[in-house]
């Protein structure tokens, strides 16, 4: 795995960047710093592309793909959980009947507050 993508290496978007971040328990953690990163099992955004929540302006830093068994308690709380436990609890009740497989690959948007 690395974190050290350019755009042009990149397989195209499948989703917008709108669409990035949408539940209002996620939203209100980026607002308030607890949420730095979010994965999804396409790619909605580019580094460097703005993502607006509430008013406020939010730029990727980075965008990769990573295996669900990869992810590490310093990856949940990049997302907002304590433990990756916490983490796939709150996947699969977003995701009723969904599995969790450690070889399924996600895509990894990493995100911070966009100086204005």
């Amino acid at each position: 795995m690395t974190n050290e993508n350019s755009n042009n290496q990149l397989p195209p978007k499948t989703c917008t960047i709108d669409r990035l971040i949408t539940m209002p328990t996620d939203i209100q953690k980026v607002l308030t710093g607890k949420k730095t990163a979010t994965r999804r099992n396409g790619r909605y955004a580019d580094v460097g592309e703005i993502m607006e929540l509430e008013g406020k302006n939010f730029i990727i830093t980075n965008v990769y793909s990573q295996s669900l068994g990869e992810l590490t308690d310093d990856d949940a709380r990049r997302e907002g959980f304590n433990t990756v436990e916490e983490y796939k609890e709150s996947i699969l009740s977003y995701h009723p009947g969904m599995p969790w497989l450690p070889n399924m690959r996600v895509w990894v948007h990493e995100f911070s507050p966009a100086n204005e």
